[in-house]
C-alpha cells in the first residue's frame, strides 16, 4: 500500500526520453545530428560535420503533481455519497546528465549518464484513498465492528524515491555519404525507497460507545442477564478487540535495487536536406530486491506488506523501444522533424504481472521546429502525444498513469565557436482517468476516483566542442 512508481518525464512508465535541454525546447530530436543524439539518434553522430571531442552537461528541474477525487459512501457510511480529495508530490530538483562524443573519419565513439528511468522522490502526506479503505476494513477485521470515519483517525504518510542510472556505451560507424550505423548498451541501474506509515487510533469516547452498544446487544440476546453481567460480558469480549482495533499501524522501511542491460542498434540515412533515423532498444531484463530495514502491520494486513518482505525480488523490467524519425531543412536557417515511439510495456515484466492489464503498448507521436534567428540564436517549439493502453486493473492509487499531450519550447544561444547553451521547458497536460468499482477497494461498497496529474520541467544544457 505504501509503494508508488515514480516516473516524472516523458516516455512511457518507466522511461525518460528527455536526456538533453534540447529535447524540452524542441520535443522531436530523433533526426538530431547534434551531441544530443548520443541517446536520440546515436547513429547520426557519424554525420557531425567536424572530428575531435564534443561533451554536453545538462541540468534538470522537474516538479509533478498527482491527485486522487475519491468518491465513495465509504466515508459516511450512512449511504450518503461524499468526495475526498488526496494530494502527491513528486520532485526532482536537480537531475544531471553528461553526454560526449568522440568523432574521428568515419568512426565516433560516444557515451552518457543520465537517469533514464524514475527521478525523484513522491510523498503523500495525506495518505491515499486505499489508506483509508484499509483503515476501515484491517480495524473491522481486529474488532469485529464496522467503523464510521467520525469514530476514528488516520494519520498515514509516505515517501518513495526511484532513480534508474544509465551508463551508455556505443559506436557509429559511417558506411558512406549517405548511410550511418550504430551499435552499443546501456547498463541500468535501479536504487529506490520507501518510508511510510498507517496508523489507526478511535476518537475520545467511541471505546465506550462501542462498549455500551455490545451491552445492548448483548441483553437483547440474553433477556435474563442483569445489566452487570451483560457488562462483563461485554467487556470480557471487547477489551482485546478494541485494544488491537487502537493500535493497528503499519509500518515500512525498504530499500529497493536492481540492474539491467539494454542493448541498441541505430541507423541514419541522409538525403541532402532530408535526415532519416530509426534507433531500437532491446528489452532490458530487471529485477528488484528488496533491503527491507523495518516492516510492521498487523495480519490482516499479510497479504498486501508480502511483496515487500526482505529479500523479496519483484520484476520491473525496461521495456524494448522503438524510435523513427525524419528533419528536413526547408531553409538554411529552418528546419523541422517528426517522430514517432513504441514501447512493447506489455512484454516487459512488472510487479503483480501488471502488464497483463494494458490493451497494449505505448505509442508517442512527436514533432518540432527550430529557427536560427540570427547566427547566435536558435529559437524552438514542440509537441508530444503519449497514448497508454490503459485500463481498470491496471490503474491504483499507488500507480496510475494518464494519457497526455507535451508542449516545450526554448532556445539555443550559441556563446562562441565551441560553446552553446541550451534552454527548455516543458509542461505537460493529461487526460483525467476515471475508474468507476463496484468492490472499492475490497470494502463491498461502490466507488469512483478521477485520477489527474500535472508535470513541469525546466533545463538547460552546456555544450562544447574541443
Amino acid at each position: 500500500m505504501l509503494i508508488v512508481s515514480i516516473p516524472t518525464f516523458a516516455g512511457d512508465y518507466l522511461t525518460n526520453t528527455n536526456q538533453n535541454a534540447a529535447f524540452l525546447r524542441m520535443i522531436a530530436r530523433g533526426a538530431s545530428i547534434d551531441v544530443d543524439g548520443v541517446y536520440s539518434n546515436p547513429a547520426g553522430l557519424a554525420f557531425l560535420p567536424k572530428d575531435g571531442l564534443q561533451v554536453a552537461l545538462t541540468i534538470q528541474s522537474a516538479y509533478q503533481t498527482r491527485d486522487i477525487a475519491a468518491t465513495s459512501p465509504l466515508w459516511t457510511m450512512d449511504g450518503q455519497t461524499t468526495v475526498r480529495n488526496y494530494e502527491g508530490k513528486a520532485s526532482a530538483p536537480v537531475i544531471p546528465s553528461i553526454h560526449a562524443v568522440y568523432k574521428k573519419g568515419d568512426w565516433v565513439f560516444s557515451g552518457s549518464f543520465a537517469i533514464v528511468g524514475g527521478g525523484g522522490k513522491a510523498s503523500f502526506d495525506n495518505g491515499l484513498p486505499m489508506f483509508d479503505a484499509a483503515a476501515i476494513s484491517l480495524a473491522t477485521s481486529a474488532s469485529g465492528v464496522i467503523l464510521k470515519p467520525n469514530m476514528y483517525n488516520i494519520n498515514s504518510a509516505m515517501e518513495g524515491r526511484q532513480y534508474i542510472y544509465g551508463f551508455q556505451l556505443g559506436a557509429s560507424y559511417k558506411i558512406n555519404k549517405h548511410f550511418s550505423v550504430f551499435a552499443g548498451a546501456r547498463m541500468n541501474y535501479f536504487t529506490g525507497g520507501y518510508k511510510g506509515y498507517l496508523n489507526i487510533a478511535l476518537k475520545d469516547g467511541v471505546a465506550q460507545q462501542l462498549g455500551a452498544a455490545m451491552v445492548q446487544q448483548i441483553m437483547a440476546a440474553n433477556p435474563g442477564m442483569s445489566l452487570e453481567q451483560a457488562t462483563q460480558a461485554a467487556q470480557a469480549q471487547s477489551g482485546p478487540l478494541l485494544q488491537k482495533l487502537d493500535n493497528t499501524k503499519i509500518e515500512l522501511d525498504c530499500d529497493q535495487t536492481g540492474w539491467g542491460l539494454t542493448p541498441i542498434i541505430g541507423v541514419d540515412a541522409k538525403f541532402g536536406k532530408l535526415n532519416l533515423a530509426a534507433k531500437y532498444e532491446f528489452k532490458a531484463n530487471m529485477n528488484i530486491e528488496n533491503n527491507t530495514h523495518k516492516l510492521e502491520f498487523p495480519d490482516a494486513a499479510a497479504a498486501y506488506m508480502a511483496p515487500y518482505q526482505h529479500g523479496v525480488n519483484t520484476p520491473s523490467d525496461l521495456p524494448s523501444m522503438l524510435s523513427v524519425a525524419a528533419s528536413y531543412e526547408f531553409l538554411p536557417s529552418l528546419r523541422a522533424s517528426v517522430e514517432y515511439h513504441f514501447f512493447d510495456d506489455k512484454n516487459a515484466g512488472m510487479a503483480n504481472g501488471k502488464q497483463k492489464f494494458l490493451t497494449k503498448g505505448t505509442n508517442e507521436y512527436l514533432a518540432g521546429i527550430e529557427w536560427d534567428v540570427t547566427k547566435q540564436l536558435t529559437v524552438s517549439c514542440g509537441g508530444q502525444i503519449t497514448d497508454y493502453g490503459l485500463s481498470n486493473d491496471y490503474q491504483s492509487d499507488t500507480s496510475f498513469s494518464c494519457d497526455s499531450y507535451t508542449l516545450g519550447f526554448g532556445a539555443k544561444l550559441k556563446l562562441s565557436e565551441r560553446a552553446a547553451l541550451n534552454v527548455g521547458y516543458m509542461w505537460t497536460t493529461y487526460d483525467d482517468y476515471t475508474k468507476v468499482s463496484q468492490n472499492y477497494n475490497g470494502t463491498g461498497l461502490s466507488g469512483t476516483n478521477v485520477y489527474s496529474r500535472t508535470n513541469k520541467v525546466f533545463g538547460l544544457s552546456i555544450d562544447y566542442r574541443f
